[in-house]
């Protein structure tokens, strides 16, 4: 995989860039696909303790649920003894298609660091020195911020989901026997989605660093934030308000947290300004 990385950034052609480009995600990729084939080697422990985990009983979300219920003696509604539905492949090659595309989603999680290293990598170039001194700390903000919606998509959202749909009847004539494809797009989307959303304040660090969003402008508008906030809680949750309200709060801490994150930018920017003239 040669690679020309001594050329200017200012004198590279679009095509040049686009070269770039193809080498960072085919990294990016390669890294993905053997964090992948790590997952795809723990199949037990992928699909039994993290996939089925949230479907157990026994599961630390609803032993935490029915501990604060015991707590605050309330009656034992929270505490959940049996998740009435059970999940069937009825595809020839679905167990199989499962877990491929399962490993690759693990891939994608456990590789995640690299593959925000390898972005940082593409976009250095266009940097000032001073800002490329700070790549370790955007890895390491970005992969935390990653991992933190993981474990809350994970630990929270997914429980709730499997809780509430799970047990959800129109009649009960009406047997709850769930597709594998279906129980894992739920923890799939769950956890991938809730990763995504707490990217929020870096996503509006280069938002405002590129000029497309102020202070001001989150502010004014922080009544549409807050609605979509809660658009997006209704999309990854049940749809019940306790659960939408659990995952919009976090989300409007990340979003206050952007606001002074903007403020920061657009700050050292100013200052910048003032030196050069």
């Amino acid at each position: 995989m040669a690679q020309n990385t001594q050329k200017d950034p200012q004198s590279m052609s679009f095509l040049d860039h686009l070269e770039e480009l193809r080498w960072h995600l085919i990294r990016a990729t390669v890294a993905i696909l053997i964090a992948g084939t790590i997952a795809f080697i723990a199949k037990e422990f992928i699909f039994d303790v993290l996939i089925f985990g949230p479907k157990k009983p026994d599961f630390p979300t609803y032993k935490g649920l029915c501990n604060l219920s015991r707590l605050l003696h309330l009656d034992e509604s929270l505490c959940f003894k049996e998740l009435p539905f059970s999940v069937q492949s009825r595809k020839v090659a679905g167990q199989f298609s499962v877990h491929i595309w399962t490993s690759i989603t693990a891939g994608f999680i456990l590789a995640f660091p690299y593959v925000i290293y390898e972005f940082w990598r593409f976009i250095a170039p266009a940097m000032h020195a001073n800002e490329k001194k700070y790549s370790k700390g955007f890895i390491i903000i970005c992969s935390f911020l990653f991992f933190l919606g993981v474990l809350f998509g994970y630990y929270i959202i997914t429980p709730l989901s499997i809780n509430f749909l799970g047990g959800y009847q129109v009649s009960k004539e009406v047997l709850n026997e769930f597709d594998i494809d279906s129980y894992i797009a739920l923890v799939r989307a769950s956890v991938l989605a809730c990763g995504l959303i707490f990217e929020l304040p870096v996503i509006m660090y280069f938002l405002t660093k590129v000029g497309l969003v102020t202070p001001e402008f989150l502010r004014k508008y922080r009544k549409f934030a807050l609605v979509i906030v809660l658009i997006l809680s209704a999309v990854i949750t049940p749809p019940d308000i306790a659960s939408q309200v659990i995952v919009a709060i976090p989300v409007l801490i990340l979003y206050e947290i952007s606001i002074y994150i903007s403020k920061a930018v657009i700050k050292k920017e100013n200052k910048k300004l003032k030196k050069q003239s």
